[in-house]
């Protein structure tokens, strides 16, 4: 998945275990905190996810999902 923020964007990686235990939180949270390692590789930075955290927000947002 890709996150982003007022900055850029930055991809992020989650293993089939990682996913499968917080599918729920990655699929439904309008906003989240990724926690994991930071990797640099061929000059292209990303996250390699170890837990996803919903991050709860006090105004109202909506995904911009492009699919």
């Amino acid at each position: 998945m890709s996150l982003e923020d007022e900055t850029g964007q930055v991809n992020v990686v989650c293993t089939a275990d990682v996913w499968n235990r917080f599918r729920r939180v990655g699929r439904t949270a309008s906003a989240m905190v990724v926690a994991g390692r930071l990797e640099n590789r061929d000059g292209t930075v990303g996250i390699k996810a170890g837990h996803l955290h919903p991050l709860y927000l006090k105004v109202p947002t909506r995904s911009r999902d492009f699919h």
